[in-house]
């Protein structure tokens, strides 16, 4: 906009800042909409979200009067400015705004109606899931409830009747989760914008468990159909094989009768006829052998079922009768397949048999071999066990073939070998028949026992090998059990883990419901590591079963502890980064505080937690806040009020107010305090702890204080002022005492009320209070002016005096009750006079005199009002009385009354009779008899510094006024110690001990010289402090340096004596050593000549001593005029510049006007009631006399004629004053 326009119209400029400001909170408030994302499906955080909804339109609603305002503002500059261009413009915003006020406000209406039909539609969905979750666990429950098949047709109906019951009720089961589904679809369709994470993992997981259980379902009817078509084939296949076996028993009854005929061996075309129907038969019977075995497999599973049944005993006697017959058979058959093999050759055909079976018994072996190792998976050992059952079923098999060669063995002996077999043997030489034959059977025999150690290795090793089996298939189900459980459980752990929000889209508000939660889910996840540890220890111990796992599995072992690891870290994680954001953004945390500072600032957290502040545009950084370097600048303001006290009081009330200490009572300070626990006095409280008690403190002042408070500014410059005050070092910590102090002491509160409760803190459980608990006390009160660089006024840093003179106020008790030291405190003690006269200063703000000042002629007079003592009428304001300003005929010297609330009649009849009396006293008499207004007490520079506390550190001497202050102990120390050695002739009574009597004393020896010659500040003053302690040192090094050459001449004049008598010269005295004595008088000269040297060596001593002490003085008045020359503004204490210079009358000994006595009628409710006046002085004993004669006088003089009393004594008055000025200087003259 033009800057024309501006000129123009001022107020348009506050119309485009309002303008601006209801802008960008509208843009800002609308993209914290836009960025605000709830979790669908948990009505919790949509419930919060509403919640805040509803604060954020109610904001806006509050807000509309500003709008409004906004609009009648246009509207007026619009009638008052001509300029289109101008009216134009402002349509422009106007039109703006209101549109983007609309804007924001559907926005959040609609947001706000979104969330209602979130909340409804999550509801319904949650309320869906539980009824379909409910269903899952009644399908998982009846699963888990299933028997093992049975294979009796009433039980296989019954199993399959139940299954189809179960499948009707899964049917309808899938309406709940088609139902869920339907709704899920449409949260995640409809609020696509939100977080659906949970909705899509718990839908996920509700359809995988359903597929799951119909998978199962599916298993369990194929399994019923085939056990059912098994048991219906069973008895048909039974039937049809024990058909077979009879034809085969016959055909084999046949076969052997007709191979034990006569001479029918002995035809070999007979015996080859017999030898095809034999294999025809075996070929019959291998081929059964299959049947046979499923048909017996088959009927112990329908026995399992039948069990203690009259049908189990029938078919037991059936599978008995039929397992015999086929034993039987194979007997018959191996029978006629050895008769028609011995019918040949016995003896050979037996020795090939056998040859046979050893052959077969190592291909076995081998076979066993090869089927180890166990497999490291359930798919493979259960394969292993399928292949070690079919060669079971073939050693049972070859058991019959086995048994029968060895029993034909075995009754070797009992037979001779036929004379057919022996021909064929028979040579010239061999032996005879019946050694032959002995000979043969040994053969065979070792033959048969060697097939027999092999045939039971080798069901040896099967067994054993079968036993491997079975162990590792125990041992690996049990691990896929576990290994599944703990898959179910990761996944649900996983789904929860999935539905977690970013931790910078969570609301602050929300962090520690969120932190708990994932505490309390960490804490439920223990029994899950058990589980871990469960499936870890089952695969180790595979390892001593000789079971080497699947690559498989122990790719899923590895599966399963990684995915634990992963939600360990993650939890882990989630909780650290909680805490952080909790820490850095909770409420417990600083984060609310950036808000204090504006930009280019930014406020910075240090190590330590101790707030810095970054200027951006600037590239800086400052320890202050902004605002408090501001508020410390506009403190220079109050650098002319010439009484310090004052002065302090006067600062610490605008900072007072600037902190909105101002607004708080003490009962609201100490249920903070009590809220905190801060009951330890001599604990140290770090910064969270200091702002959380402030934060508690400024709530509760916003609430009862809306629009005065703004709890993060407050609170930041609050902690600021208390770490200026307590801990200047930036360590992080203060003690809780300190900040009591601070705190109590800016409040709002009857001031003996502030007094009780100070000393309740330091004092002991019986209530009473030993000098070092009381110097930890008055420690910390002197910190409050020291901040401000008023300090020396109050007695120095030293608390030590303030001590002692309430301890001998309480007749050096050791240890004072809390009376004592309200009584001692009642006196003003200097250094705590700041407090009463700060209760002072806010009690006259809002008073208002009917008086007119004398000087400025300010009518009424607002604030203090100061009446004179000493003339009738005479009334001066507080700026011209703390700016020193007088008028003509009135003196500094002559005594004032202060009144900070409006006066009675009786107090100012009484200020007429107190100045009726002054009348007639001489100047002199005021000059002796100066009045302070507090209780002195010893300076700085008497006593022992008491021990300072080490937690609330003294502030360093880097500043201005440290500087001087130190030096300024400094040169008293010197002074003392060079007036206990030097100048003895200087009484103690003549001693200048007290640093304000020392300023004073300096200010009347120049009150004669021209202001320019003056002392300006208390640095000019040390100043000449040093130049005349500079020009006593000199002096006593001339009078040194003299009496030096006096006693060289003596000893010039001795040596001189010594070579007239004829001796030996002297050495000189540096190179002097001790000789024998040749004479008495010899003896003599060189004990003389001993003891001038050593009064020598102690003389240069002293000298050197005193020329080190001119050395540092020269220094120290160099390093004063180099401060004394910097800019004022250069010389700041934490903020605040030094005090302003003020003249020798401006800068008296006192912190308060030296010569009057303050007292008042009342003060005002805020600040308390009769403590803060000190009590009236006591007329003198003829105060009734004259009063009565004033009564006597003026009899009609009171109610409304007061003012006509008072022109009246104005009259008498001059006359007396002229009476009085005779006399007096009759009396000089005299």
């Amino acid at each position: 906009m033009p800057s024309s326009v501006l000129l123009e119209l001022p107020a348009l400029a506050d119309f485009n800042r309002a303008w601006a400001e209801l802008t960008d909170w509208l843009g800002r408030l609308d993209r914290d909409r836009a960025s605000q994302r709830v979790t669908v499906g948990d009505p919790d955080d949509i419930n919060d979200m509403i919640i805040k909804q509803k604060a954020i339109l109610q904001d806006l609603e509050q807000r509309r009067p500003q709008l409004d305002e906004l609009i009648t503002a246009a509207q007026n500059l619009k009638n008052k400015t001509s300029n289109q261009e101008t009216r134009t413009i402002i349509t422009d915003r106007i039109e703006k705004i209101q549109s983007q006020w609309d804007e924001v406000h559907g926005h959040l209406h609609s947001r706000r109606q979104q969330l209602h039909d979130m909340l409804k539609d999550s509801t319904q969905w949650l309320d869906a899931k539980q009824e379909a979750e409910q269903v899952l666990e009644q399908a998982k429950a009846k699963l888990e409830s299933w028997k093992e098949i049975s294979y009796t047709v009433e039980a296989l109906k019954k199993q399959n009747m139940e299954l189809k019951q179960f499948s009707k009720e899964l049917r309808q089961g899938q309406i709940n989760v088609d139902v869920v589904n339907d709704m899920a679809l449409k949260l995640l369709r409809d609020y696509s914008a939100d977080d659906t994470r949970k909705v899509q993992l718990m839908t996920d997981s509700i359809n995988a468990t359903w597929a799951t259980i119909n998978k199962r379902v599916g298993e369990r009817e194929g399994a019923l159909e085939a056990a059912l078509r098994m048991l219906q084939q069973f008895y048909l296949d039974l039937e049809k094989f024990l058909a077979w076996l009879t034809e085969a028993e016959t055909t084999a009854n046949v076969l052997q009768d007709a191979t034990h005929k006569e001479k029918v061996l002995e035809e070999a075309k007979a015996v080859r006829e017999l030898m095809k129907q034999w294999q025809d038969l075996q070929a019959e019977i291998d081929a059964h052998t299959d049947i046979f075995h499923n048909l017996d497999e088959n009927g112990q599973k329908i026995l399992q079922s039948l069990e203690g049944s009259d049908d189990a005993a029938l078919l037991q006697r059936r599978l008995d009768n039929m397992n015999f017959r086929w034993s039987e058979l194979r007997k018959k058959s191996l029978n006629i397949r050895s008769h028609l093999e011995a019918s040949t050759d016995q003896w050979r055909r037996l020795h090939l048999s056998l040859q046979e079976l050893l052959a077969w018994l190592q291909l076995k072996e081998d076979e066993l071999k090869q089927q180890a190792p166990i497999g490291g998976d359930l798919p493979t050992v259960q394969k292993q066990n399928d292949i070690h059952r079919t060669f079971k079923r073939e050693l049972k098999t070859k058991e019959p073939v086995i048994l029968s060669a060895l029993e034909t063995v075995r009754m070797l002996p009992a037979e001779q070998p036929p004379e057919g077999l022996e021909k064929p043997h028979q040579e010239p030489r061999e032996l005879s028949p019946e050694e032959r034959a002995q000979n043969v059977a040994k053969l065979l025999r070792r033959q048969a026992d060697e097939v027999k150690m092999e045939w039971d290795k080798l069901n040896i090793n099967s067994a054993d090998w079968q036993k491997k089996i079975d162990d590792a298939l125990e041992r690996l189900q049990g691990l896929q059990e576990a290994m599944d459980e703990l898959d179910l459980k990761l996944r649900q752990a996983e789904v929860f883990k999935g539905s977690w929000q970013p931790v910078g889209d969570l609301l602050i508000d929300s962090l520690q419901d969120h932190l708990e939660k994932v505490k309390v889910y960490r804490a439920e996840l223990v029994p899950l590591k058990e589980k871990v540890h469960h499936v870890n220890e089952l695969a180790r111990r595979l390892g001593p079963a000789d079971v080497q796992l699947s690559q498989y599995n122990l790719s899923c072992v590895e599966d399963l502890n990684t995915r634990w690891k992963v939600l360990q870290v993650a939890i882990d994680e989630r909780i650290r980064q909680l805490h952080e954001a909790h820490r850095d953004f909770g409420p417990t945390s600083q984060h609310f505080l950036t808000t204090s500072v504006q930009g280019p600032w930014e406020r910075a957290i240090s190590p330590n937690k101790v707030p810095y502040y970054i200027n951006h545009e600037t590239q800086t950084t400052c320890w202050d806040h902004p605002k408090m370097t501001e508020l410390y600048q506009s403190l220079a303001d109050l650098n002319n009020v010439r009484f310090s006290a004052y002065r302090t009081a006067m600062k610490l009330r605008r900072l007072q107010k600037a902190l909105c200490l101002d607004l708080l009572s003490l009962s609201a300070a100490c249920d903070a305090l009590d809220q905190h626990n801060l009951k330890q006095n001599d604990q140290p409280m770090d910064i969270l702890q200091i702002i959380n008690c402030l934060t508690t403190i400024y709530d509760r002042l916003e609430q009862e204080h809306n629009n005065l408070v703004n709890v993060p500014l407050c609170v930041d410059m609050c902690l600021n002022w208390l770490l200026n005050v307590y801990d200047t070092g930036r360590t992080g910590r203060i003690r809780v005492l300190s900040f009591k102090t601070g705190v109590v002491s800016l409040c709002k509160a009857h001031l003996e009320d502030k007094y009780r409760y100070l000393f309740k803190q330091v004092a002991s459980a019986t209530g009473l209070c030993d000098q070092r608990r009381l110097g930890l006390l008055l420690h910390d009160s002197i910190q409050i002016p020291r901040q401000l660089g008023e300090v020396a006024s109050f007695g120095g840093s030293n608390i030590e005096p303030s001590v002692r003179s309430c301890f001998q106020f309480a007749n050096n008790k050791p240890e004072i009750e809390a009376a004592l030291f309200l009584d001692w405190m009642r006196l003003e003690p200097q250094s705590m006079v700041w407090l009463p006269v700060l209760h002072r200063v806010a009690a006259a703000e809002t008073a208002k005199h009917q008086a007119k000042c004398n000087i400025c002629k300010e009518c009424p007079i607002i604030g203090f009002r100061y009446r004179s003592l000493k003339h009738f009428n005479y009334d001066i304001c507080q700026s011209c009385f703390f700016s020193g300003r007088v008028a003509k005929g009135h003196k500094m010297h002559y005594p004032m009354v202060e009144y900070c609330t409006p006066t009675t009649s009786g107090e100012d009849v009484r200020d007429f009779a107190k100045v009726l009396k002054n009348k007639f006293r001489t100047k002199r008499y005021f000059a002796k008899h100066p009045r302070m207004g507090y209780l002195p007490v010893q300076t700085v520079l008497e006593g022992d510094n008491m021990e300072t506390p080490a937690s609330s550190p003294q502030l360093s001497h880097d500043d201005t006024h440290s500087r001087i202050e130190h030096y300024a102990s400094r040169l008293a120390e010197m002074e003392n110690s060079n007036g206990s050695y030097l100048n003895d002739s200087i009484s103690p009574n003549e001693s200048i001990d007290d640093e304000h009597l020392l300023i004073q004393h300096y200010c009347q020896s120049l009150n004669q010289e021209s202001p320019l010659s003056q002392p300006r500040s208390p640095a000019q003053i040390l100043i000449s402090l040093e130049s005349e302690e500079r020009g006593e040192l000199e002096r006593i090094l001339a009078d040194l340096e003299e009496e030096n050459r006096n006693l060289q001449a003596e000893y010039d004049r001795l040596k001189q004596q010594h070579d007239h008598k004829g001796l030996s010269p002297l050495p000189s005295p540096p190179e002097m050593m001790p000789v024998s004595p040749q004479s008495p008088r010899d003896a003599e000269l060189i004990a003389e000549a001993k003891l001038l040297r050593q009064h020598k060596g102690r003389l240069e001593a002293r000298m050197q001593i005193l020329e080190d002490h001119n050395k540092q003085l020269e220094s120290q008045l160099h390093r004063l005029r180099q401060l004394l020359e910097q800019p004022q503004a250069d010389a700041k204490v934490n903020g605040t510049t030094l005090s302003s210079p003020s003249t020798s009358l401006q800068r008296s000994d006192s912190s308060q006007p030296m010569l009057l006595r303050v007292v008042g009628s009342q003060t005002s409710e805020t600040m308390g009631e009769d403590e803060l006046l000190s009590p009236p002085q006591d007329t003198s004993t003829g105060l009734e006399e004259v009063m009565e004669q004033l009564n006597n006088s003026f009899p009609s003089t009171r109610g409304n004629n007061v003012g006509s009393l008072f022109h009246m004594a104005d009259d008498l008055g001059r006359a007396m004053e002229t009476l009085v000025t005779v006399m007096t200087d009759d009396k000089v003259l005299e």
